[in-house]
């Protein structure tokens, strides 16, 4: 199941989380905001690169940044109230 459309406008408001970064966490089974929010960047990352084919998700500064961004951003969106914390 896909982000909502309110929580998919709030990631793309995102420095450096676009539509692509949006479609890997979906594929990643990501689907709400409180469950990126409970993620971690290096998981994250390296189940991009696993998904991809390429170690450009684990190497690039450019990608680490957006996928912390996308979870500081959920962090905010839900007050930091995550389940695992």
């Amino acid at each position: 199941m896909p982000f909502s459309q309110l929580e998919k406008s709030a990631l793309l408001r995102v420095k450096g989380v676009g539509p692509k970064l949006i479609e890997r966490l979906e594929q990643m089974g990501f689907s709400t905001l409180r469950q990126l929010a409970d993620a971690d960047a290096r998981d994250i990352l390296a189940q991009g690169a696993k998904l991809s084919g390429s170690s450009c998700w684990k190497n690039s500064p450019q990608a680490k940044a957006a996928v912390e961004a996308a979870i500081s951003a959920a962090l905010a969106v839900t007050d930091g109230n995550t389940t695992n914390r």
